[in-house]
């Protein structure tokens, strides 16, 4: 019976040789990184550009919090994302931005989505560990840098 169930661990393991290659191919972490900042600067980017839409229910989002200047801080924040979200996809400036864009992301969700707003709506919680698991994300890219594959150099 032990010597069936190495068999089949065998089995599993010679099936695994196949991925074991294309992950440690240099191409796989340099078209992961690509992707990974296609995926992190499109969510910035395009959030920016949505919030460049709607500018106003941004200010009174911003207002709600009692942050004063909230029209001033929506246009800073909306052209904040768009421009740190086009420098994580493009590669140039990658660590500053992603640097910035953790802090940013660390620093707007304790006003917005902290434990004080958990108990009126369970979904902040929510918003709240996205945004964690966002920065750290946005950390690891930076602490990684951008790749090779199609990266404007500084």
């Amino acid at each position: 019976m032990v010597q069936r169930s190495f068999i089949y661990i065998k089995k599993i393991i010679n099936r695994t040789q196949p991925m074991k290659q294309i992950f440690n191919h240099p191409m796989w972490s340099s078209h992961a990184l690509l992707f990974a900042r296609v995926l992190m600067g499109g969510f910035f980017l395009l959030a920016g550009i949505q919030k460049l839409q709607g500018i106003e229910g941004l200010a009174g989002y911003i207002a709600s919090a009692s942050f004063p200047a909230s029209v001033l801080l929506a246009w800073l924040v909306a052209f904040f994302e768009v421009g740190a979200g086009a420098a994580l996809i493009v590669g140039k400036y990658f660590k500053e931005a992603a640097i910035l864009l953790a802090v940013f992301v660390l620093f707007i969700s304790f006003p917005f989505h902290g434990p004080s707003s958990w108990a009126e709506d369970p979904m902040q919680k929510m918003m709240f560990m996205k945004n964690m698991a966002i920065a750290a994300g946005l950390l690891f890219m930076a602490a990684h840098g951008a790749g090779n594959t199609w990266k404007m150099s500084k």
